[in-house]
């Protein structure tokens, strides 16, 4: 009995963007590893942050291309998994990052993790957002005025 691939009613209206969370085994290298892995595509990392236990670092990134990185970590033979996030672009200023806060904080919506996208040509400083209520975020981030980039934009 063959099985359809699940479809889900309609696509987010949302601006989000991927992540690629890495799993590696925690010894030296491993990290060096997947960087070279995805330079030698020209997949550029945008951001990235780690979380190291015991015996398994956990590496979230932000590429230019998911789907090439994806691919090309999972060719590799390492074990990764794929989530949603919001990229904010920070209001110019030195409280940026408490704006973002503030907001969501308005809108009961938990930061469950952040890390820092740094500045480019086509747009400021940014902050990648993981939160319990994605839609409600966007929401809220949008009633304030503040700037949400989608994966293109990146």
């Amino acid at each position: 009995m063959a099985f359809e691939p699940l479809e889900t009613a309609e696509a987010s209206d949302y601006p989000a963007c991927v992540q690629l969370t890495v799993f590696l085994e925690n010894r030296v290298g491993q990290l060096l590893r997947l960087t070279r892995l995805l330079d030698g595509q020209a997949i550029r990392i945008l951001a990235l942050t780690t979380d190291a236990a015991a015996d398994c670092g956990t590496i979230r990134l932000l590429v230019d291309d998911p789907d090439a990185a994806r691919q090309r970590i999972c060719d590799a033979g390492f074990a990764v998994a794929e989530s949603e996030l919001l990229v904010v672009e920070l209001p110019p200023g030195k409280r940026g990052i408490i704006a973002v806060c503030t907001a969501l904080i308005s809108g009961e919506v938990n930061i469950l993790y952040a890390y820092p996208l740094l500045g480019s040509k086509k747009r400021g400083p940014c902050l990648a957002i993981h939160v319990d209520d994605l839609p409600q975020a966007v929401t809220i981030l949008g009633s304030k005025g503040l700037n949400m980039l989608d994966q293109g934009a990146l």
